[in-house]
């Protein structure tokens, strides 16, 4: 997506829409998440001034839009092994260990998915997230294995961010949460936001929060732990781990959220992303896409169904 400035005047049959909405609606691949992101740098402006996300437009107001060109990649281009379940000219499907970090970020300036995608992929990534995140779609924390899907160009990253903002993208988990949950089927229906109290924490809460939920169901119980599985409808940051804490039952394992207990030999929380389904963006065909947990996690669930047997 090359730099692009749009001016544009709202008519009467837009009036009263959010700004962030009408702003993706009025360019092509263009996301509503990726408005929101124009809009927060003040790269949007209503009538000559910046514009918050939650404005509601009135007909004949002015808009300009500005979209800057993704910046060039400085991470560095690292020959790290990949686990690659599928590849072709569009997108890859990618199974992350447990232990690696998505991206870039202050403390984990290298060693992570993105060193490794820039060396497989060279320049055959998508730039819609700008110059730490080339390619990635959805992300899953340092801790959680599983699958993740990558585009390889701006065109099937704009759908398949289409297909998660649609909730038509298929992103089911396993997960090992303490205590007995009751239900066997059940949803979590929770605003999320940045803890109050703890910037650096998440947490179910009504302020500068965003929908989130997710489904779960009982595979198997333990006494003092339960094997679920988890669906997410929506994709927050720590979503599952934030709402399975609220409920009651932190994900076992999970050194922020769950309780002082949790088993350590976990290594991080007993989460795996096992099965993502989408479809793809220039074909058009269904694609659904299994792994199997790390050892850690299995290692622990034989523990736990051989206790129940004795």
């Amino acid at each position: 997506m090359s730099e692009q400035n749009v001016r544009l005047t709202v008519s009467p049959e837009q009036e009263g829409q959010r700004i962030d909405v009408l702003t993706a609606e009025s360019l092509d691949d263009l996301t509503r998440s990726g408005a929101q992101k124009l809009l927060e740098n003040g790269h949007v402006l209503i009538n000559g001034k910046t514009a918050g996300k939650a404005l509601r437009v009135k007909a004949g107001d002015i808009l300009d839009i500005h979209i800057p060109a993704p910046q060039t990649v400085s991470a560095q281009a690292q020959d790290i092994p990949l686990s690659i379940l599928y590849e072709d000219d569009d997108l890859l499907v990618v199974d992350k260990p447990k232990g690696m970090v998505v991206h870039p970020a202050p403390g984990n300036p290298d060693g992570t998915l993105v060193n490794a995608l820039l060396f497989h992929c060279g320049d055959s990534l998508s730039g819609i997230n700008g110059e730490l995140r080339p390619g990635i779609v959805h992300r899953i924390d340092k801790d959680t294995s599983g699958l993740l899907v990558v585009a390889k160009n701006d065109a099937a990253h704009t759908d398949l961010q289409r297909q998660i903002q649609e909730h038509s993208f298929t992103r089911e988990y396993r997960a090992v949460v303490h205590g007995n949950v009751k239900e066997d089927t059940g949803t979590i229906d929770a605003p999320i936001g940045r803890n109050p109290k703890d910037r650096k924490k998440m947490a179910v809460t009504t302020q500068h929060s965003r929908e989130a939920v997710t489904h779960y169901e009982v595979l198997e119980r333990f006494g003092n732990y339960t094997y679920l599985k988890c669906v997410l409808e929506t994709g927050r940051t720590h979503q599952i781990r934030v709402h399975m804490a609220y409920r009651g039952h932190p994900v076992a394992g999970d050194p922020v959220y769950g309780p002082s207990n949790t088993p350590k030999s976990l290594q991080g929380q007993c989460l795996h992303a096992g099965l993502i389904g989408f479809t793809h963006p220039r074909t058009g065909e269904y694609l659904e896409f299994s792994s199997e947990p790390p050892e850690t996690f299995t290692k622990f669930l034989r523990g736990l169904q051989s206790t129940r047997r004795e």
